[in-house]
């Protein structure tokens, strides 16, 4: 059973870096596919693919057909349709508030500053897939991209051994709209997305969580392109009080638990009796999970229970942290949400458990991990927007600031900038 930890000896430093050792072979590996990829095209495509996932596609192509779309949506039930545009409609709708518009501000001296913001050209997008198939994560990335106007919405996803894509992902691209699906996965659709092929023309960002090789990928074509972040294993942080019911705090933990093996799962809670009791939990429910191996493992090597000396405390640890997740399971969530300083997403009370937000809600699932919630946003609609600084003098304005310019150009040593300020002045000022 999970040991109970006090939180003086807890290391959230070292809770933050479980996942991000330097895999010096896996880097490596990654950079000679980008390579190979660059110089060769689409035989680089079809030949990795083969190798590593399994299908030839020469005959059938990398892009997805009709008749693909028309197997897809015949295969998923009417409940599931109805499911999937209902959480599509809710993202939507959420992201429709975070748009923002150009603005042009005019000021008495003659002086017009102004931001003109346009969306992307170009975009790539990565769902996860192989084994499994993770139709939100299309949502995600397609519903925010498409809100901000992005023209060309690409979709990339590993295929099957079998050729295809799970019909849950074709049709998710479908309902967002897209028109562009490749079945390749890995590094080399990175590198196909960043580089472009005689099939893939290339995109102006890549977004979306992959393997380790994906995300090695996308930190070496950085520059190329634009990338979202640099995505590692899902973690949560859960904040409890004596008001929290310890089966539901379980459950959630492990709900991290079973994503991956590097998953980590905390608590933090000053009550000593329910931390006892959530450790009792996990271990009765991980017993007949049907990913209980893979969730045991992250369990057994990332997950926590930390008894702090309060609930301020146990926000001061999540802050640190800087977690993935932050679920406050307490009585009144909305009293300590104005203490929150670090985190991708807050789930606040009982009844807003993590799923709920993976899936459904409306918020971006698509968030920094392994403490780069300090400094890293959730995938939204500015992910996919650019913006433009509009800048307009009239004679007047430059000559009451030319001279301030001028020395201030000339104390960086550029005489060249302090002139052609001064060429506009007065006659007295001209060098």
């Amino acid at each position: 059973m999970k040991e109970i930890v006090n939180y003086a000896d807890f290391d959230s430093v070292a809770w933050r870096a479980r996942a991000r050792e330097d895999d010096a072979a896996a880097a490596q590996t990654t950079a000679a596919i980008l390579a190979r990829v660059a110089a060769e095209g689409d035989e680089a495509l079809y030949d990795l693919t083969e190798r590593l996932d399994g299908p030839n596609l020469r005959a059938a192509g990398l892009g997805v057909t009709e008749t693909e779309y028309e197997r897809a949506y015949a295969a998923v039930t009417a409940e599931w349709l109805a499911a999937l545009r209902a959480a599509r409609d809710n993202i939507r709708r959420y992201h429709e508030k975070q748009k923002r518009v150009s603005w042009l501000e005019p000021e008495p001296n003659g002086v017009m500053l102004g931001q003109i913001l346009r969306p992307l050209d170009s975009v790539g997008i990565y769902a996860p897939g192989g084994t499994a198939a993770y139709p939100s994560s299309v949502l995600m990335n397609a519903v925010p991209a498409a809100t901000a106007g992005v023209e060309r919405i690409v979709l990339v996803s590993p295929p099957r051994r079998d050729g295809t894509l799970p019909a849950e992902v074709l049709v998710a691209a479908r309902e967002c709209g897209l028109r562009e699906v490749y079945k390749i996965g890995g590094a080399q659709a990175v590198a196909a997305l960043a580089f472009g092929t005689a099939t893939i023309a290339p995109v102006d960002k890549i977004t979306g969580p992959g393997n380790i090789y994906v995300t090695l990928a996308k930190k070496q074509v950085y520059g190329q392109v634009d990338i979202d972040m640099l995505a590692g294993p899902s973690e949560i942080f859960i904040l409890a009080d004596e008001t929290a019911d310890p089966g539901l705090v379980a459950a959630d933990l492990l709900a991290q638990a079973e994503h991956d093996p590097l998953a980590a799962a905390l608590c933090a809670s000053p009550q000593l009796s329910l931390l006892q009791v959530i450790a009792a939990e996990a271990e009765r429910q991980l017993a007949d999970l049907p990913r209980r191996s893979i969730a045991r493992r992250a369990w057994e090597n990332y997950g926590a229970l930390v008894r702090t000396e309060s609930l301020a405390q146990g926000l001061e640890l999540a802050n640190a942290v800087a977690p993935e997740h932050l679920e406050l399971a307490v009585a009144e969530p909305f009293r300590w949400l104005g203490l929150v300083r670090h985190a991708g997403a807050v789930f606040l009370g009982h009844h807003t458990p993590e799923p709920i937000g993976d899936y459904f809600a409306g918020p971006n699932h698509i968030l920094p991990t392994a403490g780069t919630a300090r400094f890293f946003s959730v995938l939204d609609v500015d992910s996919f927007m650019k913006k433009i600084s509009v800048l307009h003098y009239s004679a007047e304005a430059l000559e009451a600031d030319g001279r301030q310019v001028a020395l201030l150009a000339r104390s960086e040593g550029l005489e060249a900038h302090a002139r052609a300020v001064e060429r506009r002045l007065g006659p007295a000022d001209v060098k």
